[in-house]
């Protein structure tokens, strides 16, 4: 598998559904669009990067335990950022709300769960390249 390169900020970069039966649920996303499950150590439980045919990630599919507890049972987009400090004000000065985090995203960099003012809910990434107001 090649690793693809980080996301342009901007850009939709990544996208997850958090399910209580995520096992279910990534059989159901292998048979219906062709993806291949592969497994991702969640320490005591796995989670799933779902690989296009070519071999690409493209999608996960996440257990609803731990901080993932209170997401929603939704396709959830990671919007790429830089300065995910900087974002995170700006989400409740107009308005919105942090629903979790920011957090690490292992070695690929951190993310936070946001929701805009009319109630949509979505998460802002920093890929660990980028720059953040917290370094300086």
């Amino acid at each position: 598998m090649t690793t693809p390169p980080p996301p342009q900020p901007g850009r939709i970069g990544w996208v997850d559904l958090t399910v209580a039966d995520a096992p279910a649920v990534r059989d159901f996303y292998a048979a219906v669009a062709g993806w291949t499950p592969q497994g991702l150590s969640m320490g005591d439980y796995e989670d799933y990067v779902m690989l296009a045919p070519d071999g690409t990630p493209h999608a996960g599919v996440c257990h609803a335990r731990g901080s993932n507890a209170g997401l929603p049972a939704q396709w959830l987009v990671y919007i790429t950022v830089t300065d995910l400090t900087q974002r995170l004000h700006e989400v409740t000065a107009r308005g919105g709300q942090v629903l979790s985090g920011p957090r690490n995203a292992g070695p690929s960099g951190r993310f936070a769960v946001i929701q805009d003012p009319a109630g949509a809910v979505c998460a802002l990434f920093e890929a660990a390249s980028a720059p953040s107001s917290s370094d300086a």
